[in-house]
């Protein structure tokens, strides 16, 4: 079984926020296969299905950003997932809006949920599409920044970065993760 996991925050205050293009990425894939992610389990949001023929968990750590790794590992102890079979999807500042990139192992780089993932999981290699958000403008609160709904005129740009990480999300079912950063990334 693959586990596809969404990094946010819960509650309606921040459900259309930068910080969790991760819940609104497994909203999608999940909405376009009739998957429903809203059994309580290992402190989160979770359900499963099939995709193209693969078993898929799909997990929403409701731990809050920081504290997402007790849900991720929480979730991997009870089914036995194995760290090769997970796929995290989270948003980046350092990549521009409407871009995705995916990447199989690295640091934090500052993001809180990564750093939370990097200590539960114990190591920093495991699978990852990162959304992009872009950075504030010089000056800015970050938090702030993070935590603030998209403007307007970036909807567009965000609603396709949704539909690129659901695409390569099927991809990486069918494929190695390699082989979808391959044709992703390129």
């Amino acid at each position: 079984m693959k586990l596809i996991v969404g990094l946010g925050n819960p509650g309606q205050e921040y459900a259309a926020t930068r910080h969790n293009v991760g819940f609104m990425a497994i909203d999608r894939l999940c909405g376009k296969y009739g998957i429903s992610v809203h059994k309580k389990q290992a402190k989160g949001l979770a359900g499963e299905g099939v995709i193209r023929g693969h078993k898929v968990a799909f997990l929403k750590p409701q731990t809050y950003m920081n504290l997402s790794g007790e849900s991720v590992r929480a979730f991997m102890d009870f089914y036995k997932v194995k760290v090769e079979d997970v796929i995290i999807v989270y948003d980046d500042l350092d990549t521009e809006i409407g871009k995705v990139r995916l990447r199989y192992q690295g640091s934090a780089g500052g993001h809180n949920g990564i750093k939370s993932l990097i200590q539960h999981l114990g190591t920093e290699k495991f699978n990852r599409i990162r959304i992009g958000i872009s950075r504030p403008a010089p000056g800015k609160d970050i938090a702030h920044y993070v935590l603030a709904p998209f403007a307007k005129a970036e909807a567009e740009l965000l609603d396709r970065a949704l539909d690129i990480t659901c695409d390569a999300l099927e991809t990486a079912l069918e494929m190695s993760f390699e082989s979808t950063m391959g044709k992703f990334n390129g």
